[in-house]
């Protein structure tokens, strides 16, 4: 249930991230992804990407029973995180770390998390999954968001603007791996920007 001053802190997240060109997750695909969390049932998420701290507040309001740990290396959208958590009913079941992911240390984090959320800087996609599916468990779902990269993932090389192309090879190697990965079951939806879901066997 979004309570008055739940539904207040999220308009105002969208509002903040609008005004400063943050990028948070669009409707459509934080839809989906809520709805793909209520079939699974974790108890324990962890998100590689806070931004403001939209997608963590929409995971743990959606599943009552969940606790979210998430990561942010940007001082001040984890600082805006921070505040925007503890505005909500929420901000005892979501943790923020304040670190880079491929520098923290998985001691700091729980054992295992039966589902973990990358929507960090895209083209290290690879490097966040094999730092980190250590911690899930068989039956555990990784999602990764933005695959589709607002269609830039469809052109040829060519005609992506060059400063992205680097990141629009990540992304297409690491689906491919995903999509081949003989110790996962992997699909894409075209859901918001392309969600791929991961989960181990």
């Amino acid at each position: 249930m979004v309570t008055n001053q739940l539904s207040t802190t999220l308009k105002a997240i969208q509002t903040y991230a609008a005004l400063h060109h943050i990028p948070i997750m669009e409707d459509q695909g934080i839809g989906e992804l809520v709805e793909l969390l209520k079939i699974q049932q974790p108890k324990q998420i962890l998100e590689i990407g806070a931004a403001i701290g939209f997608s963590a507040i929409k995971m743990a309001e959606a599943l009552p029973a969940c606790t979210v740990d998430t990561v942010e290396r940007d001082d001040s959208r984890y600082q805006k995180a921070l505040e925007f958590i503890a505005q909500t009913e929420l901000a005892s079941r979501i943790r923020i770390y304040h670190a880079d992911a491929l520098e923290l240390e998985l001691s700091q984090l729980k054992p295992q998390y039966d589902a973990i959320f990358i929507d960090a800087a895209k083209g290290q996609y690879e490097r966040f999954f094999d730092k980190y599916e250590t911690l899930l468990p068989t039956g555990g779902i990784i999602y990764c968001d933005n695959m589709t990269m607002h269609g830039l993932s469809d052109m040829p090389l060519s005609d992506v603007p060059r400063r992205k192309r680097t990141m629009i090879r990540n992304l297409a190697t690491f689906k491919e791996h995903m999509l081949n990965h003989p110790c996962y079951d992997t699909e894409l939806l075209s859901s918001g920007d392309g969600i791929l879901i991961c989960r181990k066997k």
